[in-house]
């Protein structure tokens, strides 16, 4: 099931491909293990950079959410220094089977532009986002030219 359906969803996303993102199997003989990029937003403090991601699907999918981090580092409340990402479409309890990872990359784009401080992996961060938005912007526009440039 899991594979059948990779393959479809690739092929859709080679005939549809999301504004600023590329993505698509490691190797072409392991459809389970997927690269991709974003490039930073441009109505972010992102804006100029690319961002790596490693995309690992379990043979569950799509019962079970794909393993997604960001492989390069991103100064932002819901993402930690190891890459593990915290937003809702990932979890396990909310992960629903007709999710296609189409739409998961589409939330980590939207997930750059609009970070949820409310939810964060990241608390120090996400302070700074709630209360001084100037400097998160700052250290988020330094972190993005140092890791993603």
């Amino acid at each position: 099931m899991a594979l059948r359906r990779l393959q479809a969803e690739l092929l859709d996303l080679n005939k549809n491909p999301i504004d600023n993102v590329t993505v698509g199997p490691v190797d072409e003989s392991n459809v389970l293990h997927w690269r991709g990029q974003i490039a930073g937003p441009v109505n972010s403090p992102y804006k100029g950079g690319v961002f790596k991601l490693d995309i690992v699907f379990t043979t569950d999918y799509p019962f079970k959410p794909p393993k997604v981090k960001f492989l390069t580092k991103v100064y932002h409340p819901n993402i930690d220094e190891e890459g593990a990402i915290c937003v809702a479409l990932l979890k396990n309890d909310q992960w629903k089977p007709a999710t296609r990872i189409s739409q998961v990359l589409k939330s980590l784009v939207t997930l750059l532009e609009q970070p949820n401080p409310d939810d964060p992996l990241m608390t120090d961060i996400a302070e700074i986002y709630s209360t001084d938005q100037a400097k998160f912007q700052k250290n988020a526009k330094e972190h993005t030219k140092k890791f993603a440039s």
